[in-house]
Formats: structure tokens, sequence, C-alpha cells
């Protein structure tokens, strides 16, 4: 279910759903996300497994939203099909404005380099990297020298003094920072975060929380995270809840 709206909510741009992908579809804003009918079933040895069925949602550019949930609910699926990490079994999903559901791996790759940041709960970093080339990759993946913006980030997320450490040399919660950096350093229009404060102590994980919501209202990104934290989604203009494998109304 959708909990009441978060009472310190920006204005999120607010865009035509898509309704048909034929000639006369509505566009949707870049920055947004949409879902209709969406399912994925995988297949087992004997038989098929329906993990997620029928979800339909809008997500505006600009929001925040958190999908919640049991586990084994499809909450870390569903965040895979809406960022172009899988594809449905059947449905449409419009990332950043563009349908998905028929593009190959290296047309949604594209997208997301271009787009969309993740954080992920176990970091994710390059291990044999420092702190700074973490963060300025995925600028060097485009091309581009992303150093000077990687150095700037680290300033802001408190690393300044550990721009050449490894990941090994870093807590969590300094590992966590250098995430969010990485995330946001080639300014995604749409950022997901698979349990971005699971792995860490309250303390650490109510700084997190502040550190990425303080980026995010800097650069008025699009926010889907999954959690099982309910203080974090809380914090998040509602949340979508997910009861095995639908959308709670």
């Amino acid at each position: 279910m959708e909990t009441t709206p978060n009472t310190h909510a920006r204005t999120p741009v607010i865009d035509p759903a898509p309704s048909s992908t034929g000639a006369n579809a509505s566009t949707p804003a870049r920055g947004s996300l949409h879902t209709r009918g969406i399912g994925k079933t995988v297949a087992l040895p004997d038989s098929q497994l329906t993990i997620l069925d029928g979800i339909t949602l809008d997500i505006a550019a600009g929001e925040r939203v958190a999908i919640v949930g049991e586990s084994g609910s499809g909450k870390t699926t569903l965040l895979s099909l809406l960022a172009g990490l899988d594809i449905p079994s059947r449905g449409e999903v419009w990332l950043d404005g563009v349908p998905i559901q028929n593009s190959d791996e290296d047309e949604r790759a594209a997208l997301r380099a271009q787009a969309v940041g993740f954080v992920f709960q176990n970091f994710q970093l390059m291990p044999a990297m420092s702190a700074l080339d973490n963060v300025a990759l995925p600028l060097e993946l485009r091309g581009q020298n992303g150093a000077q913006a990687a150095r700037e980030l680290l300033q802001k997320v408190g690393l300044g003094e550990r721009l050449h450490h490894l990941p090994r040399q870093l807590s969590g919660g300094e590992q966590q920072r250098v995430a969010i950096a990485r995330a946001f350093v080639a300014k995604p229009r749409i950022l997901f975060a698979d349990e971005p404060t699971g792995n860490l102590d309250r303390k650490t994980g109510l700084a997190i929380e502040d550190l990425l919501f303080d980026m995010d209202s800097a650069r008025n990104t699009t926010v889907v995270v999954v959690t099982h934290d309910e203080r974090l989604a809380a914090r998040c203009d509602r949340q979508l809840r997910l009861d095995a494998g639908r959308l709670l109304p």
C-alpha cells in the first residue's frame, strides 16, 4: 500500500504516463519511471515460479519512492526491472522515458550509463582501485577525465583525506560514502539504492541516509530505494508495498 506522502516532499515533475507503444504513445519525461502490467517468471526443473505479477506504477521525475515488503516479496527483482538490469517476462517498462522491454543488453547498458546511478548494500567497489579511482570510474567509462569531479565529491562526503585508500582500508560507512559519491558523479537522473544501510550500524546508517538525501536534494534526482528499514522508507515521498509479487493498493 502507499503511505501518506511525506510532508517535506519535493514537487515532482508530473509527466504523461505512457498509454501505448504505437505512433500516438505519450512520451514520459526524462527521469521518470513507468511500468504497465509487468511480471517476472523463472523456469524451474518441473514448473515455473512467478516472482512478480501485474505490476503497474508511475514514478515522476524528482520523486523519492521506497519499495518495501517482506523478504521474498519481489523487491529486488522489481528494482532490477525498473533499472534495466533485467527485462520482464511480460508487460512494459519505461526507464528515463525510454521503453526498454525490447532493448538488448548493450542498449540498456548504454541507457544506464547515461541516466542511472546505483548504491548497493555490499558497496560493490573495485577492490584494487582507490576511493578516487572508484568514484571517477563512471566518467572514465564514458571517455571523460573524472579525477577532478571525483575529488570534489569525495570532499563533499567527508573523505577528502582518504582519496588514495583502497576499499579494504576504509570502514563500512566510509565505503558506502565512496559508493554514494560514485553513484552521483555522472549526475544521473535516476538513482537506485538497494538496502543502502543494510550492512551498517544504526548511527552510521543514519549518517548515510542524511548524506544520500542531501546529495539527492542538491541534484533533484529521482530516487528509488529498496529497504526493510521503515525509518528510511518514511523519509521518502511515498512507499510502494509488495506482497508475494503483487503491489498492494
